[in-house]
């Protein structure tokens, strides 16, 4: 298979690297007005666009018929790839330029016919990416919930690093909290991971929480608000811990979460990447500890 990527940024560049020796021929990268033939003048086997979403409709439009044609954006169908045979592949992970490595990461993929569809996967396999297929009418809802896992995290955490300042506390005291809640929250689900005074029903401390909030970031204030309310819900889903994570805490072991000090490799959102899917949730936690019922937890959080 002879793959051209159009796009010298750090995506292209990435990918370029990451696909040599993995079999496919792969020919030096091309700028946005390449149409799909080598300095050869033999025409591709597939393109791979790693432009600028924007860019996508005006780029395929540039490539000779026979090529089948394919992006790397998270959020857009295969509409404007037309009339080419088409496909997506969307790593989830910030891409640094040549040199990212791919593997062990996920990617979602699609493709306008099964042709398509074979060298999505094809290309995924070659980067060591492990797969899953997003359609069309679910893009907006698949990259929505990226930026919200990548995007949105940093933001919230960004809001705890600046109160926690008003009180002196350095960022570094509450990367523990944060990485045990991903990691818990990897392992067994947003509702068996939750701890804290919302999730106890602890109305008093969330009024002490609010007032300070008002007080300290009134710009956040909404959003805590907001949030507190989410974790009320997330609280009281009628879902039984026991029922949606069968390895819940037994009676006799009623000790909090272990903490986990190493932070999963979460990053921002690119234009490309969405979010990086971390290591093995369990990581650094010994696996008899469990997340606690909402009655005994510990006010550490």
């Amino acid at each position: 298979m002879r793959v051209q990527i159009v796009g010298r940024g750090r995506v292209g560049a990435a990918v370029a690297h990451a696909l040599v020796g993995s079999g496919i021929e792969v020919l030096p990268l091309a700028g946005r007005g390449a149409d799909g033939t080598g300095q050869d003048g033999a025409v591709a086997d597939v393109v791979l666009l790693a432009v600028p979403d924007g860019a996508i409709a005006d780029a395929a439009s540039r490539i000779v018929p026979g090529p089948i044609v394919g992006h790397c954006s998270g959020a857009t169908g295969l509409d404007v790839l037309r009339p080419h045979p088409a496909f997506s592949l969307h790593p989830l992970l910030t891409v640094l330029g040549a040199g990212t490595s791919f593997a062990g990461a996920h990617a979602a993929i699609d493709g306008s016919d099964e042709r398509a569809l074979a060298v999505a996967q094809r290309l995924a396999d070659a980067l060591g990416l492990e797969t899953f297929r997003v359609r069309g009418e679910d893009r907006a809802a698949y990259h929505a919930a990226a930026s919200i896992a990548s995007n949105f995290l940093v933001t919230i955490e960004g809001v705890a690093e600046r109160l926690a300042a008003t009180a002196g506390v350095p960022r570094q005291a509450l990367l523990p909290l944060a990485s045990a809640a991903l990691s818990n929250w990897g392992a067994r689900g947003a509702e068996a991971a939750l701890t804290g005074p919302v999730a106890r029903g602890d109305e008093a401390t969330v009024e002490r929480q609010r007032a300070a909030v008002a007080d300290r970031a009134p710009d956040a204030l909404a959003l805590f608000d907001a949030l507190v309310e989410a974790t009320r819900e997330l609280a009281t889903d009628p879902a039984s811990r026991s029922a949606t994570d069968p390895a819940s805490r037994s009676a006799t072991d009623p000790v909090s979460p272990s903490p986990v000090t190493q932070l999963s490799n979460t990053s921002d959102l690119s234009r490309f990447s969405d979010e990086n899917p971390g290591s093995d949730p369990n990581h650094g936690r010994d696996p008899k500890y469990v997340t606690p019922q909402a009655h005994d937890r510990e006010d550490h959080r």
